[in-house]
């Protein structure tokens, strides 16, 4: 069974231009359901505009793009069904409440009115916004506008989840319910596509990532294979120089960082089971080691080895 017969995403070499502006010259990437895929990429290499049309907002010049087996450009109405819209930035309607700007969006997608308004009491539940159901729009920060933005995208229970920077704005408390809620979507078979520069929290979240630049997907990973990543790794010990000979004697080249309040050392490693001999090594060597980890996220990591490599 393919990834859009059980409400994944399919895109297949797609190109849109603005005028002489080439936006997306060519992306191809699959999101199956149940799973939380990041797109990852610098500002403008295309994420936006390729959300946009995923969505059905926009039409691509060429290419071919599925939402859970339907095609956006010839049959948008059943796109639109289908997925939950959840724009970097959406204005909402300042002088209504959340409960009523909920039930329009509900009734905009056909439910009744009772199902609507209970839908909306819930949503506005789990995105903590409860006390706040019957406040005008206009009043909520910039964060709490994010989570009714959420909401909105929620409110007919979508297949497809499209998140175009959706932790802006939010509180660290915010982000880490945001992360868990759309962990649960994904293991109730949703797909959850996010675009993001906080590499931190899709770490956190994604179980693949899409990583575009200039306009063209450059790398797809799936975070299983994370443990196999050649990463750099910060070492910490109460004697540098005992670090750096024991790690020059188990054939390692070692970089002293500077960059940061406390002195460290980074070293290159091939995955977690040389991680492992090489902390063994140490350990076993009488260095008196009192930090070992990855210096980065795995997708920051990869992020950053892909921009070196355009250098």
């Amino acid at each position: 069974m393919g990834t859009t017969e059980t409400g994944g995403i399919s895109a297949q070499d797609v190109k849109r231009s603005f005028g002489a502006v080439q936006a997306v010259r060519g992306m191809s990437f699959e999101a199956p359901a149940g799973a939380v895929t990041a797109l990852i990429g610098p500002n403008g290499s295309g994420k936006t505009t390729l959300l946009l049309m995923l969505a059905s907002l926009l039409a691509p010049d060429s290419g071919t793009i599925r939402i859970a087996g339907a095609d956006p450009v010839e049959d948008p109405l059943s796109v639109r069904r289908s997925v939950g819209w959840m724009p970097d930035t959406l204005g909402v309607w300042d002088s209504l409440t959340a409960t009523e700007i909920l039930i329009t969006m509900g009734r905009l997608y056909g439910m009744a009115p009772a199902a609507a308004a209970s839908r909306a009491g819930e949503l506005l539940e789990q995105v903590r916004l409860a006390d706040l159901a019957h406040k005008p729009a206009r009043v909520f920060s910039r964060g709490q506008q994010q989570r009714l933005s959420l909401a909105r995208a929620l409110i007919h229970d979508p297949a497809v989840l499209l998140l175009d920077e959706p932790a802006s704005g939010l509180d660290p408390g915010s982000r880490v319910e945001l992360r868990l809620l759309l962990r649960r979507l994904a293991a109730d078979g949703k797909t959850v596509m996010v675009s993001s520069h906080v590499l931190s929290e899709l770490d956190e979240m994604a179980d693949r990532a899409v990583f575009v630049s200039g306009g063209e997907t450059v790398k797809t990973q799936n975070m299983d294979d994370v443990g196999t990543q050649l990463r750099w790794y910060a070492v910490s010990a109460g004697n540098t120089g005992a670090l750096l000979r024991a790690l020059e004697a188990g054939g390692l080249t070692p970089d002293v960082g500077e960059g940061t309040r406390r002195r460290h050392v980074r070293v290159q490693l091939a995955g977690e089971e040389q991680a492992v001999a090489v902390l063994r090594h140490l350990v076993q060597s009488g260095v008196d080691v009192s930090a070992f980890a990855p210096a980065t996220g795995a997708l920051e990591e990869t992020y950053m080895s892909l921009e070196a490599g355009k250098a």
